[in-house]
């Protein structure tokens, strides 16, 4: 995934006005008297939001693994808290934090 312009603008100015068409700086429509941002600062912005995303793979590969909590309520249920971890673990050691 890469992190789209208005994204990266958003987070710098969460109040901003703008039209962006396209993923391309020169189509940024800046609305309604907000502060233009430089293109060097969205830029980084962009590269500071990609980094967390991409450091945060894990937990997506985690979350889409892990059983229902419907499922994980009747693990606990017939086979204790010591159980339901043993069942958890198995997906945190496949995906571990980097």
């Amino acid at each position: 995934m890469t992190i789209a312009i208005i994204k990266a603008i958003k987070a710098i100015n969460p109040s901003a006005e703008v039209s962006v068409n396209a993923e391309d700086f020169e189509q940024i429509t800046w609305l309604n008297g907000t502060a233009v941002i430089s293109k060097a600062d969205i830029q980084a912005k962009q590269a500071e939001l990609q980094t967390a995303y991409d450091n945060k793979k894990y937990q997506r590969d985690r979350a889409a693994e892990y059983p229902s909590i419907v499922d994980q309520l009747d693990d606990i249920y017939h086979n204790g808290i010591d159980g339901w971890k043993a069942t958890i673990k198995v997906t945190k050691d496949k995906y571990p934090k980097e």
